[in-house]
């Protein structure tokens, strides 16, 4: 019970409306001895109007007048001259003296808390104005005890009234706060746990349904939360079962060009000046099919395999890219620039190198042969104080803004139709694997420019 929100809620709001009832009860007693003392000075005058009647009154009378006022001497002050009215033998003397004329709120309450302290039986003067101005000054003599007990007896009611007020009022407000709060949280928990169960269930996203402004911020940011984990689940449901396909179809594909490669050992033994001038080509070719198909092995074990960073002409690299896509032009009107160096060396491994160009300037020359015009396409390099920067542009028809949202996020950036949008991912993942930055610079309807940035790191070769 003391564990849970509404227990503590309930505890809590009974102490409040207590301590609220404490600081209402200080002025309460304090102004309950006030009254109790102006009374006894009204009853004390309307016996004295007694002796005014007459100057002579019987002893028996005076001493009835005196107990219905429950005073022992009235003394009034009437034209400046002071005069005991009524008078009866007290036991005991004088211990205190209060004269509630014109007295502040904070001398009331002192007192009030000093009679209550005070235990011992005494008599005390009490000094007032006599209503209707009937006199300068009325002055009294009562028995204290009797007004403490009064007091106290007061108090008790008071603290009593005060207990069960806050009682109703902390079970009233627990029972708001249960209806309006709590139910609602634990509505938003028990969705949360039924969520659980299944994750990849979209029907078990909680639907926003709160009264509470705050409470619904929490139901709509939690229906956020589990539509974008339930997407990611799923996303990671066909990472996984593509990723098995992958690995599937590239041991089958090893094998296949393995055995290319075995008759392209061959070819290369051929006379034919076309097949010599070739041939390289074909086996480079192949060859980085087959470590391809490795690394995906090998990715759908673990990761992307770390590049194994050596020291390489850039331009041999960018050529191979190049003589590979214009195989692929089909007669388009697609020319290919190479602005790169013939002196400059990087620090790369050249596979993961090549598979970044190539999929950059693949993208760019199908982007162009989709429009049926006539296109170019430049890869430009330059070196830096601290790192290579790679430039590959085209002229093509821009990135549409859908793919620019998800570009480097796999399954989600292709920007052609029957595009898987893995190749900018890909790309992305194997620079970072270099420490450097693959970039969208600028993309229009006058071309697109992706900016490979490698860092050179201590500069040593």
């Amino acid at each position: 019970m003391l564990k849970s929100l509404s227990g503590r809620l309930l505890i809590l709001t009974t102490i409040f409306v207590m301590l609220a009832e404490v600081l209402i009860f200080v002025p309460s007693i304090a102004r309950f001895r006030e009254e109790y003392m102006m009374n006894r000075l009204e009853r004390a005058q309307i016996a004295s109007l007694t002796l005014l009647a007459s100057d002579m009154i019987d002893p028996e009378l005076e001493a009835e007048l005196l107990r219905t006022a429950q005073v022992f001497n009235v003394v009034l002050r009437r034209d400046r001259i002071r005069q005991l009215a009524l008078s009866s033998p007290m036991s005991q003397t004088i211990k205190e003296t209060y004269d509630l004329r014109d007295a502040s709120a904070w001398v009331l309450i002192r007192d009030a808390f000093h009679q209550l302290a005070e235990t011992e039986p005494g008599v005390i003067r009490v000094i007032g104005a006599p209503v209707q101005d009937a006199g300068l000054l009325i002055e009294i003599t009562m028995e204290a005890g009797s007004l403490r007990t009064a007091m106290i007896d007061y108090g008790i009611r008071i603290l009593v009234l005060s207990a069960a007020i806050s009682m109703i009022t902390a079970f009233l407000l627990f029972l708001t706060m249960r209806a309006f709060l709590l139910k609602p949280i634990k509505g938003v928990v028990g969705h949360m746990q039924n969520y659980a169960l299944a994750p990849e269930d979209a029907r078990r996203i909680i639907s926003p349904s709160a009264g509470v402004t705050e409470v619904r911020e929490a139901e709509e940011a939690l229906m956020k939360l589990e539509t974008e984990l339930t997407q990611a689940l799923r996303q990671k449901e066909r990472l996984a079962q593509l990723g098995q396909a992958v690995s599937k179809i590239s041991h089958d594909l090893r094998n296949i060009l393995t055995s290319a490669q075995l008759f392209t050992d061959r070819i290369e033994m051929s006379e034919d000046p076309t097949v010599k001038r070739m041939a390289p080509k074909l086996v480079s070719s192949i060859t980085r099919a087959v470590h391809l198909c490795e690394s995906t092995l090998a990715f759908g074990r673990a990761e992307e395999p770390s590049p194994t960073l050596t020291v390489t002409p850039l331009l041999r690299i960018v050529d191979d890219v190049v003589d590979s896509e214009r195989l692929a032009i089909n007669g388009a009107d697609l020319t290919f620039t190479c602005d790169v160096p013939q002196d400059l060396h990087v620090r790369a491994d050249p596979e993961h190198l090549f598979r970044v160009l190539a999929n950059l300037v693949r993208n760019a020359r199908q982007a162009i042969i989709a429009t049926g015009k006539s296109g170019e396409i430049i890869v430009a390099a330059s070196e830096q104080a601290g790192d290579w920067v790679i430039r590959v542009s085209d002229n093509g028809p821009g990135l549409p803004p859908k793919a620019r949202e998800h570009l480097f996020t796999a399954f989600k950036g292709g920007a052609r139709k029957g595009g898987s949008g893995l190749g900018l991912a890909i790309a992305a993942e194997l620079v970072r694997g270099h420490g450097g930055t693959l970039k969208l610079s600028e993309t229009s309807a006058s071309g697109t420019v992706f900016i490979v940035t490698l860092p050179k790191g201590d500069g040593s070769f």
